[in-house]
């Protein structure tokens, strides 16, 4: 189960470095950010531990939603000034730090439903403004296995630590920006800050997808059965990405004018 779970992550983190190189890193950065390790692991623990465990899960997820998004503004702002292992280290930080404060403080479910949903459209309007780089990325074949390599390294250390912690912490663990973090570690050194922006900006308007599909997810199991409530999740969270992608091309394009 393990090595599925890890397969998982060096396919979305494939998948978003494929984009990235074919049509730019803000649309890499989308991939990144939405649930394509999250969704297949929730089907994973849905099958394992039934849908009260995957709901609080899901719940935990949400609470820490706000954290990545600072994280990915964090990360877009400090590589103007930093190199990249203190830009990612700070914002690994701030993920923690914002993280473990909104469980701490235990909201009630609705209050972090709505602040996961609206914490990536705050996380855009606080992102260092860029112009929109698109069209294919040079990307060496060896840094693309070092991607993979590297996500995978965080990956199991993420999913190992997961299974000895109750669902608060396998929440937050399974919150934790991977792509977000693995991909501006090759960005920034070989295509710069404005790119790594790009990426980070890509990656919280992803992040709308992501928190889509835990809040349906939430609900869902809380009232359907699990397969409904995980098909409806994932078409809540293609849907909400498209919207948000389109919202965002269409914001551009009127401050462009």
């Amino acid at each position: 189960m393990l090595a599925l779970k890890l397969a998982l992550v060096a396919a979305s983190i494939l998948l978003a470095t494929l984009v990235a190189r074919r049509f730019g890193h803000a649309l890499g950065g989308v991939v990144g950010g939405m649930p394509m390790v999250a969704a297949p692991i929730c089907a994973i623990l849905l099958l394992d531990q039934g849908a009260e465990a995957v709901r609080a899960i899901a719940l935990a997820a949400l609470v820490c939603i706000p954290g990545s998004v600072v994280h990915s503004v964090s990360v877009a702002w400090s590589a103007r000034r930093a190199p990249w292992p203190l830009s990612v280290g700070f914002g690994l930080v701030l993920f923690t730090a914002v993280s473990l404060a909104l469980t701490w403080l235990r909201l009630p479910a609705a209050a972090s439903c709505l602040l996961a949903l609206a914490a990536p459209s705050l996380g855009l309007l606080a992102s260092p403004r860029v112009a929109r780089i698109e069209g294919p990325v040079h990307l060496p074949r060896a840094e693309m296995v070092l991607r993979l390599v590297a996500a995978v390294a965080m990956a199991a250390a993420v999913i190992l630590s997961a299974a000895a912690f109750p669902a608060a912490v396998s929440g937050l663990l399974l919150a934790v920006p991977i792509a977000g973090t693995v991909l501006p570690c090759f960005t920034l050194p070989r295509h710069g800050a404005q790119a790594t922006a790009a990426l980070m900006g890509g990656f919280v308007m992803g992040l709308h997808g992501f928190a889509a599909f835990f809040v349906v997810l939430y609900l869902g199991l809380g009232s359907l059965g699990r397969l409904p409530a995980f098909v409806l999740a994932l078409v809540a969270s293609g849907v909400v990405a498209v919207a948000a992608q389109r919202l965002g091309r269409l914001a551009a394009r009127r401050r462009a004018f």
